[in-house]
């Protein structure tokens, strides 16, 4: 089913309704005093002029979006369209910009800054309309939008500073930077893991090695919730579809906008291979895809023959020149924590609590001062069909039945909720190198505490100013 386009509204339709009016705007009815006519007639446009975003309508099934809002902003992206690789301190200050169109033959090894990618201060918008989830991002402040300030995601899976304990967004093969368990025995095998990115390590670990690129500051984190859940939604409003493993498409459609997904990412791996080839660590270094600079796109990755399956091909994505978005090694965020209670015949209430915390200073592994219930997750897992969505687009599964690969979110759900006692767990996005047509953006894995290591569990590191 092709993308679908209800454009900017050119005529707002008014009817006087006794004492209010309604008025029409990007396909809803908003119920208006009369003596705030006007002034309400400036802001909806001004909402339609500057605004793009999509809207999802719970009761179809098919994953590609309508797009709303102003159909030029679909075409030139204002927001997507400035993020940009650059080396970043450890101070916060850009040392330098990275070239757009490649990144090859630029020094990524740490030694002038962590590789980000800058993603510029934003405004977004998410609502409820006639049962319809409304989408909206804008460049400029308007009114009734959450303002996102201007961060940076590591361009690549976090690496670890072996010797400083640091956590790294590099192109570093040398022993200090060494992927996976840091297992040197690998080192010139098919095992090896330099220039991989760091797993088996818990999310304290993660937030511990962020936090030492600047003591006494928050600043740098591993993956928070909230970023990633932004990025999902920039990428969503970008592409108009729900399903991030849709084939690639580096054309446009006829009308300027972008279409298609990221395709499997690297996902299709066989895990007794996987588990044969290197104990299930990660197999593509950090960097593979940097001839593609700030673009989007994905390239192939031929597996050793080590693996067991001659010529056997993964494909490597890159979303606005960060790699991996999705799939090869899952993803820890933090500042979200699912509390999973027992079922009523086992003295419990039968929810899984889902506790998200905005604020980084506030960050831990139990739901402390800070986190906040924001609804319940689905407990049964499977295919997403529902979110919690909210005002702030929360993207936790709340409900699962009647999913599939290829309809409504695309992507699964996994949980655990064998527990006689009350238990808390962290949640993982995007799946691993054998999840297939499970992963995707928007894979949510609530099944461990944030304790657990696991040789394809990792993280990314990530910046933003606090005060």
């Amino acid at each position: 089913m092709a993308n679908k386009n209800i454009g900017t509204v050119e005529e707002i339709t008014t009817v006087q309704q006794k004492d209010t009016v309604l008025v029409e705007t990007g396909g809803s009815l908003k119920r208006i005093s009369p003596d705030n006519l006007g002034k309400s007639i400036n802001m909806l446009s001004s909402e339609d002029s500057n605004s793009y975003g999509v809207e999802i309508d719970p009761s179809v099934s098919s994953p590609d979006l309508a797009r709303i809002g102003n159909a030029e902003l679909h075409r030139s992206l204002p927001v997507q369209s400035k993020m940009r690789g650059c080396l970043l301190s450890d101070d916060g200050t850009v040392a330098a910009y990275l070239p757009s169109d490649s990144w090859v033959g630029s020094t990524l090894d740490g030694t002038k800054g962590q590789v980000m990618v800058e993603v510029p201060e934003h405004w977004m918008k998410f609502e409820t309309v006639a049962g319809k989830l409304r989408v909206r991002t804008s460049a400029v402040e308007l009114q009734g939008y959450t303002h996102v300030q201007k961060y940076y995601v590591g361009a690549y899976e976090a690496a670890v500073d072996r010797t400083n304990n640091k956590l790294c967004s590099v192109k570093n093969t040398t022993a200090q930077y060494r992927g996976g368990n840091n297992d040197s025995k690998t080192d010139g095998t098919a095992k090896t893991q330099l220039g991989m990115p760091a797993t088996g390590l818990s999310l304290a670990s993660f937030r511990n090695y962020a936090r030492a690129r600047k003591t006494g500051s928050t600043e740098w984190n591993a993956m928070p919730y909230t970023l990633y859940a932004d990025l999902y939604w920039l990428f969503v409003t970008e592409y108009a579809t729900l399903n991030s493993q849709a084939p690639y498409n580096g054309e446009p459609t006829a009308e300027g906008y972008r279409q298609g997904g990221l395709g499997d990412g690297v996902t299709t791996l066989d895990w007794s291979k996987w588990n044969t080839l290197n104990g299930t660590y990660p197999v593509i270094r950090c960097g593979y895809t940097d001839e593609l600079g700030n673009g989007t796109g994905v390239k192939d990755y031929t597996m050793p023959t080590e693996y067991g399956e001659d010529g056997k091909k993964v494909s490597v994505p890159r979303y606005r020149g960060i790699e991996n978005p999705f799939g090869h090694v899952w993803e820890k965020t933090d500042g979200i924590l699912v509390e999973v209670n027992p079922t009523e015949e086992n003295g419990g209430n039968g929810l899984s609590r889902v506790l998200v915390c905005e604020d980084p200073a506030k960050f831990a592994d139990t739901p402390v001062d800070g986190y906040n219930h924001i609804g319940n997750e689905d407990r049964e897992g499977g295919f997403v069909k529902e979110i919690l969505f909210g005002d702030k687009g929360y993207i936790l599964p709340k409900t699962c039945t009647g999913g599939s690969s290829s309809t409504y979110f695309c992507d699964n759900h996994s949980v655990n909720v064998k527990n006689t006692a009350v238990e808390v767990r962290g949640v993982l996005f995007g799946g691993s190198a054998f999840s297939g047509s499970s992963a995707g953006f928007a894979f949510a894995y609530s099944a461990y505490a944030p304790s657990n290591s696991n040789p394809y569990f990792g993280s990314r590191l990530c910046f933003f100013a606090t005060a």
